[in-house]
C-alpha cells in the first residue's frame, strides 16, 4: 500500500485535486472580502472583475506551483500553499490602502479595466515573490 502513494500518477492526482480544492476554498474567501460577487459580475461580462480574479487564480496556482516543487509531501505542500494565500491576501488589502483616492473593489465592480488589470498585475507579481520564498 506504501508503494501505492508512492507512485507518480497517484501523487500528481493528489497533488492536483489538493490545489483544485484550496483554490476553490481561497477563491471563496476572496469574494468574501471583496464587494462585488465575482461570478455574477463575470457573467455579466465584467472584464474587470474577470481580469482580477483571473490574475487571482494564476496567482494561487503558480504559488502551489512553488510549493509543490519545493516540498515532497501533500501536508508541507498544502502548508506552504495556505501561507502563501495569506501572504497574498495581505497583499490585496496593501493594495486597497494605497490606493485611498478610490475605492478598488468600486472600480472593478465599475468594470474599471485599468483597475482590473493592475489588480491581475500584483496578484501575478507577488506571486512570483511569494514563491520564491517558499522553503
Amino acid at each position: 500500500m506504501d508503494n501505492f502513494w508512492k507512485d507518480p500518477y497517484v501523487e500528481s492526482a493528489a497533488y492536483y485535486s489538493v490545489v483544485i480544492l484550496s483554490i476553490v476554498v481561497f477563491l471563496a474567501i476572496f469574494e468574501l472580502v471583496t464587494k462585488y460577487k465575482n461570478w455574477e459580475e463575470i457573467q455579466k461580462g465584467n472584464l474587470a472583475v474577470a481580469m482580477a480574479t483571473g490574475g487571482k487564480i494564476f496567482g494561487l496556482a503558480n504559488i502551489f506551483k512553488y510549493s509543490i516543487e519545493h516540498n515532497d509531501n501533500l501536508f508541507t505542500m498544502l502548508g506552504w500553499g495556505i501561507y502563501g494565500f495569506v501572504l497574498l491576501l495581505i497583499s490585496y488589502f496593501i493594495f486597497e490602502f494605497l490606493t485611498p483616492k478610490f475605492r478598488i473593489d468600486n472600480e472593478i465592480e465599475k468594470d474599471n479595466r485599468a483597475v482590473g488589470l493592475i489588480s491581475l498585475i500584483i496578484s501575478v507579481g507577488m506571486s512570483f515573490v511569494i514563491g520564491a520564498g517558499i522553503g
